[in-house]
């Protein structure tokens, strides 16, 4: 098993390459597997020839392949003027059009407001369903504010089970699936969707009337 991590920090240390390793740990806490940091900024001179010339310096071929072979992705970017990095986008417009067929992927962005936080649904992940992949339901964005926050810390965590979830080997047939494991990662409602509620906690329907009464000022 072996996940790897795209990283489109550009200084160091970065909030990119933290949250990509926090995602990386939360994934960790679920499934054993060998993990690859590519920090793209190590890269972009190469990258830079590449779209040049139309060949791969050797370092940035060793990262295409490894993204091609992984058996899972974590690709983090800071945002640029509301979008991922033109760093970022420029590698993975590197990256063969079949290479992440099929592949589970988690998504990451930070940024230094809330405001960008869609830039996950509105960029990354039509990016990334463009190129076949399959993209986890919780993508992450980090904000300066969110850090050391407590709904940050429970999104990384929900985020890198559901990484764990999709890129576990399928049960071998007559072998029990650990229990524990898999109701701890990605939690389902009673129609079967991917939730953030715990089954511990039952599925309780608030009807949408008293939700409105609880906010209003006596």
């Amino acid at each position: 098993m072996r996940i790897v991590v795209v990283s489109a920090g550009l200084s160091s240390p970065s909030s990119t390459r933290l949250l990509a390793d926090r995602l990386t740990a939360a994934t960790l806490e679920h499934v054993a597997a060998e993990t690859e940091v590519i920090e793209l900024r190590e890269l972009a001179t190469e990258i830079a020839q590449h779209f040049v010339t139309g060949f791969p310096p050797a370092r940035l071929a060793a990262a295409l392949d490894a993204v091609a072979a992984a058996d899972g992705l974590i690709a983090v970017t800071p945002v640029f003027a509301g979008s991922y990095s033109g760093l970022f986008k420029s590698f993975f417009d590197l990256i063969d059009k079949d290479s992440l067929t099929g592949k589970p992927v988690l998504l990451g962005a930070t940024g230094g407001t809330a405001r960008h936080s869609l830039v996950t649904e509105h960029a990354l992940r039509p990016l990334f369903t463009y190129l076949r992949a399959l993209v986890l339901p919780t993508a992450v964005y980090a904000a300066s504010e969110d850090w050391g926050e407590e709904g940050l810390a429970q999104r990384i965590t929900r985020a890198g089970a559901e990484l764990a979830r999709f890129t576990t080997p399928a049960a071998v047939p007559g072998q029990a699936p650990d229990v524990d494991t898999a109701a701890a990662i990605a939690p389902r409602s009673l129609t079967g969707a991917i939730t953030s509620v715990d089954p511990a906690d039952g599925f309780v329907t608030v009807p949408f009337e008293q939700r409105l009464a609880a906010l209003r000022v006596p």
